[in-house]
This record gives structure tokens, C-alpha cells and sequence, in this order.
């Protein structure tokens, strides 16, 4: 089981006047905090993770970042990257027992460069907030993808980076690995590393990029990033379909690919129980048929060109033959918007009910039927009266499952009692099903153990040399991840 200690953060102003005095010159005096106003900074948004830090520093650019690290490791202190601090699994907050730790938070930064229409790319500093970067590409005409609708207007794109994010756009576009052309990263000896490189081809070697995206801070620092652009959909037309099995889905999905091409932008799937906790907790929203089935589907079908994209995706269900008992389709921003509304929503419902037991696990697109039976299976067969909360990226692959008892006053006792239990089940299903037990949204503290159990122990081992060539002194968000 995951124990989760819980500590006050703590901003010991006593630890050393030199090393608070030498930051504050770095980054000015208002822009370093301890005590209670650096409370905030040292626990995550869920309210699951509370760390203890010596202080919270924010820098404004890129050499501010350079030398409050040089700052850091000449005092052997460690360093805990942090954005909009949006983690789901504790990757952005300190340990509760981490030592001496500064938490380094890069908000202020939130310049963008460079925009470039022409060669479709964007240059932005870690600290841009995800909405701000879209909205900056929609001023050019163009589309920057990366879609996190829970925390769209909170998370930072050095975070977003930092874990690999994922999102709704995944089918068409890529995780954020796809979406980067380059980086701006300060090493773990406070060096800046400039591979703000635009280039769609450059093979001159190692792709280093690839080794600071999704490694959570472990590493380096993120400061900032070329992006790519795309053109901006012109016409687009959503589909919410019910069924009554998973398995309708996964052949649905390929048939409306194989139709749609690649205009097919998003395939969502939602459980009755995820359905139901929306409707309970969220206003503004509403069943979408007469009738109640026990899952439902959101397709989105988006082109560059202005065309009647409704008559292309209903007669690609309609082809599809038995399964679907109803489905219907809109063209209408407002009506997909309402459909959105139902999916985008579970996350925040489910906070509403209480803490669950959450899985963001991913096997091949053809095998998510067989995850979610198996997997509901096992769980229901050694836990009576269970809760499953099972929605997320049915087009690539990715599950969010999520467990828990549907009375609070039980729930708090279970999750404490069989969270190793119930995490055992599922991951077993993944390991057997070729999986990952975290799609999108990174290892942190929150599966740092678990992953010695599911990951290969060579990669295991190859990841623990990269850690050291990088950062041998380990002070680069310790305990995340490794």
C-alpha cells in the first residue's frame, strides 16, 4: 500500500542567513518565500502530498534559474522543480522528510520568445500557462493541440513537458513529446543547455530533448521550448454514442478510423458510474438520451477545411452495423460543448465524492475491452459493493480507472486497508495485457515503488546511469520517479 505521510511545510529561515541572503540577491527578496507563505507551494492540488522545503524561490529567467542552482548545489541542497503544480502523483511538491529542499517554482516565466506562423512553431518559456499558449497560437491562426480540459488554466507547459502530458488531441497529435522541437534545459550543475533548435530534421546525433521530457524534473530544468503548430480546424462535428459494451468500442473505433481518416481527433469513452457522479455534482448538465446505458462514447471529427464533417462521422456509425442501440450528431459548438461537459467534469465529480484509488494505466488500443473486464472482474470478485470510476483515452489506449466505495464514511477505512490490494489487481491485468501502469500522468512519489515492480529491470538499471551521468550528486527532485 501507498502510505502518504503528512507533514506541515516548513521554511526554516534558521537553516543558514547566507544561503537566503545569496538568493534573495539572485531573484530579489519578494521573490523568495518561507515560513507560512511558502505553505501553499509545498503541497499538491489534490491535497494528498505535504512536503517540508527550506524556502520557495521564483525565478524570472533563465539565468536566475542557473545560478540559484549553482546557489544550491554549492550548499548541497536539493532542488524540486515546480510549475502550476497540477501532478496527479506528487511530483511537483517536496518529501515530507526530504532533507534540505528548496522548492524552485518558474510561473514567472511566462514570456513567449517567438511565434512563427511560417514555419508553424512557437518558442515559449516553462512558466506560460497552457490556455495562454493556445490562445497566443489561435491570435497566428494556428493550433497549438496539447488539451488538458481539467487543468487547462493552471498547468504550465514546463510541467506539462516535465510528465509527458497527454490529453484529448493524442489520437491526432501526439503526446507533448510529439508537440516539441526543442529545448532550454538547466542541468543539475546549474549549465544552461540552449537546444532551442526549430528544425523539423536534424539527425547530428543523440535527441536530447527526448531525455528531459517526461523525466519529471529528474534531470534538468525546463525553461523553455519550441513548440509546433498546426493549422486551425475549420469545421468540426462531435458524436456522443451509447453501448453496452467496451468491446463495441474498440470495434467502432477502428471502423470510424479506417472512415474518417485522420480528421478523427478524439474517441472517449465514459462509464455509467463516471456519468452518474457528473450528473450528481455538476450543474449545467444532463443525461444524453432517454434512456440510461451503461457506457457512452464521445468522437470528435475535426478539418482544416470548411465541410460538412456531421454527414461523413454519422455515416460511419451508421455503417457500423448492431451495437449501438443510439448515437447522435452535432455540428453545433454549443451542443458538443454540452456533450464535453460530461467527460471533462468526472475528475473534479469524483473529487466531490471523496478520495479514490486512481489508476492511469495504458495497454494496446485493440486490449482496453479486455482491461476493463478483467480487471472489474477482479476487483468485484474480491471487493463487494466496489466502485469503478472508468473513463479516459479510448483512442490511444489509456484508462483512467479509478476505485473506491461509494460511502464516504467506509471509503476513507478502504482506501487506507486494500489501496496495495486493489493496486495489485490492476496492475496485474496491465503487466499481463503488455501495459504501462502510467500513460500520462508520470510516476512522482505516487508509483516511485510500484515501478521496481513492472518495469523492466533492465531499463530500470539504464535509467539509474542516465540519473547519474546527469545529476551524480542526486539533487535534482529527489525521490521522484527512481
Amino acid at each position: 500500500m501507498t502510505v502518504i505521510r503528512q507533514v506541515r511545510c516548513r521554511a526554516d529561515s534558521g537553516y543558514g542567513a547566507d544561503f537566503f541572503n545569496a538568493a534573495a540577491a539572485i531573484v530579489g527578496s519578494e521573490a523568495v518565500l518561507t515560513g507560512g507563505a511558502a505553505g501553499p507551494y509545498c503541497a499538491d492540488k489534490r491535497g494528498r502530498y505535504l512536503g517540508s522545503a527550506l524556502a520557495v524561490v521564483f525565478p524570472a529567467d533563465t539565468q536566475q534559474v542557473a545560478e540559484i542552482v549553482k546557489l544550491s548545489v554549492a550548499n548541497q541542497i536539493a532542488i524540486v522543480p515546480q510549475g502550476g503544480n497540477t501532478s496527479l502523483c506528487g511530483a511537483s511538491v517536496p518529501l515530507a522528510e526530504g532533507g534540505r529542499q528548496i522548492v524552485l517554482n518558474l510561473s514567472r516565466m511566462k514570456r513567449i520568445r517567438a511565434i512563427d506562423p511560417v514555419n508553424y512553431t512557437m518558442t515559449v518559456e516553462a512558466g506560460c500557462i497552457l490556455a495562454d499558449v493556445r490562445q497566443a497560437a489561435e491570435q497566428h491562426n494556428r493550433l497549438f493541440p496539447l488539451e488538458l480540459t481539467a487543468t487547462l488554466h493552471h498547468c504550465e507547459i514546463g510541467g506539462n513537458l516535465s510528465t509527458n502530458a497527454g490529453g484529448n488531441g493524442v489520437l491526432r497529435y501526439g503526446n507533448a513529446r510529439d508537440l516539441v522541437l526543442g529545448l532550454e534545459v538547466v542541468l543539475p550543475d546549474g549549465r544552461i543547455w540552449n537546444g532551442l533548435r526549430s528544425l523539423r530534421k536534424n539527425n547530428s546525433g543523440y535527441d536530447l530533448k527526448h531525455l528531459f521530457i517526461g523525466a519529471e524534473g529528474t534531470l534538468g530544468i525546463i525553461t523553455a521550448a519550441v513548440l509546433k503548430l498546426f493549422p486551425r480546424p475549420q469545421s468540426s462535428a462531435t458524436a456522443i454514442v451509447a453501448i453496452t459494451d467496451p468491446e463495441i468500442a474498440v470495434r467502432l473505433l477502428a471502423h470510424v478510423r479506417a472512415f474518417c481518416g485522420d480528421t478523427l481527433s478524439a474517441f472517449e469513452i465514459i462509464s455509467r458510474s463516471s456519468l452518474d457522479i457528473v450528473l450528481k455534482h455538476v450543474t449545467g448538465t444532463a443525461e444524453p438520451f432517454a434512456q440510461r446505458y451503461e457506457y457512452y462514447l464521445l468522437i470528435q471529427s475535426d478539418d482544416m477545411q470548411q465541410r460538412p464533417l456531421g454527414d461523413a462521422l454519422r455515416g460511419a456509425i451508421q455503417s457500423f452495423g448492431t451495437g449501438i442501440p443510439e448515437f447522435a450528431v452535432t455540428a453545433d459548438a454549443g451542443a458538443a460543448e454540452n456533450w464535453w461537459k460530461l467527460r471533462q467534469n468526472i475528475s473534479d465529480a469524483q473529487k466531490r465524492e471523496g478520495i479514490s484509488i486512481k489508476h492511469d494505466i495504458s495497454v494496446p488500443v485493440s486490449r482496453v475491452a479486455e482491461f476493463i473486464a478483467r480487471a472489474d472482474t477482479a476487483l468485484r470478485d474480491a471487493f463487494p459493493g466496489i466502485r469503478i470510476v472508468a473513463f479516459g483515452h479510448m483512442g490511444d489506449g489509456n484508462i483512467h480507472y479509478n476505485a473506491s466505495m461509494a460511502d464516504a464514511a467506509q471509503n476513507e477505512i478502504f482506501i487506507e486497508q486494500q489501496e496495495g490490494a486493489v493496486n495489485n489487481l490492476v496492475y496485474q491485468v496491465v503487466r499481463e495485457l503488455d501495459g504501462s501502469i502510467s500513460a500520462e500522468h508520470g510516476v512522482g512519489q505516487l508509483k516511485r515503488e510500484t515501478l521496481r515492480d513492472y518495469k523492466d529491470p533492465l531499463e530500470l538499471e539504464l535509467m539509474r546511469s542516465i540519473k547519474q551521468v546527469f545529476d551524480p550528486q542526486g539533487l535534482m527532485n529527489p525521490g521522484k520517479v527512481l
